[in-house]
């Protein structure tokens, strides 16, 4: 098969164009000819030697991919029925960047109806990612009234950030978003939040000038850094900060007493390493929750740019210089090289 590999550490120009042995699915595995692979910031990480791949898994970048079931262990747990020729989207470890992937059969979920392969293929990581980090460690629901809480997502017109603004609006929440230019911000205005340009407006000022001072219930950060001791200040009481980057910085100094005072929660986890259960049990939740609101029109992923897969050295270079609005895209089958 032809996959993209990184051939040494380093900029964008390290992906290359190679072939590879199909891979072959193990216990409670299958084999996907992969349509459409997304493009995520890890895949960035991974490619500058900083992200290296768990134990086990194929040294490929690529966390989710779209395709046709061709081979396999279908059966055991097998919740959504899948089977040989069924069209399903995947969470993988790594490997995605490939004409063949293999995956838990319990990471696969089936194409939502309506939706073409490559918008299947931009849904794991950023729905796995929100509703883990949101809705599960972030407990974002309804408050001591019984009225839906609210968010600030922090880098709204990423892939995360559309994910997380179109989840929690179309689940009734009030949602606020910081992007860097006018362009970003009217995006994610149009998806359901009251965007703040970060450029030239501070969110903290802005969130409590719109909610009287209260403040927001839940943060979702790929930031961390500078902004930490900001966001502790704009969380209401019982607030949640939600780790998942650290784009601005890993360490901080922050007032506990303001923790302690307020009764905050300071939280945050990665997806890569989680154990098949872990991701199997997600599966489901997003099934159950999130599937309906895919297949309603309530959610839809935003697509930036879909590039050939031989030009994913030109997709990395688009993600770093962040001037994209929800996902970057790749897409199989690739022309014979001449």
């Amino acid at each position: 098969m032809q996959a993209i590999e990184i051939a040494q550490p380093g900029a964008a120009d390290v992906l290359r164009l190679t072939e590879r042995p199909i891979p072959r699915p193990g216990a409670g595995e299958v084999l996907i000819k992969v349509a459409a692979a997304g493009v995520n910031r890890p895949d960035v990480f991974q490619r500058q030697g900083n992200y290296a791949p768990p134990p086990g898994a194929s040294d490929l970048p690529g966390l989710e991919v779209a395709g046709e079931l061709i081979d396999g262990d279908f059966g055991g747990d097998n919740p959504f029925g899948l089977k040989q020729g069924d069209a399903v989207c995947a969470l993988l470890a790594g490997g995605g960047y490939a004409e063949y992937a293999v995956a838990p059969l319990r990471q696969c979920l089936p194409v939502p109806k309506g939706f073409s392969m490559i918008e299947a293929a931009a849904l794991p990581e950023n729905y796995f990612t929100v509703w883990s980090n949101v809705f599960d460690r972030g407990r974002l629901g309804l408050n001591a009234e019984g009225a839906p809480e609210s968010l600030l997502v922090q880098g709204g017109s990423s892939g995360i950030g559309v994910t997380a603004i179109q989840l929690a609006h179309a689940l009734g929440h009030r949602v606020f978003a910081t992007a860097g230019n006018a362009e970003k911000c009217a995006a994610c205005e149009k998806l359901g939040a009251h965007a703040i340009n970060y450029r030239e407006q501070d969110f903290v000022v802005e969130v409590k000038k719109h909610t009287d001072g209260h403040g927001v219930d839940v943060i979702l950060d790929m930031v961390a850094g500078d902004y930490v001791p900001r966001e502790l200040e704009l969380l209401a009481e019982d607030g949640r900060l939600v780790f998942i980057a650290t784009l601005g910085g890993k360490r901080v100094d922050i007032d506990a007493s303001l923790i302690m005072r307020r009764r905050l929660t300071i939280t945050g986890s990665t997806l890569r390493a989680r154990p098949v259960a872990f991701k199997a049990a997600l599966a489901r939740r997003l099934h159950e929750k999130v599937w309906p609101l895919l297949e309603s029109g309530q959610a839809r992923p935003v697509i930036h740019q879909v590039f050939p897969a031989r030009e994913a050295a030109k997709a990395h270079a688009l993600m770093e210089s962040s001037e994209h609005i929800g996902k970057i895209m790749l897409e199989w089958p690739v022309p014979a090289l001449s």
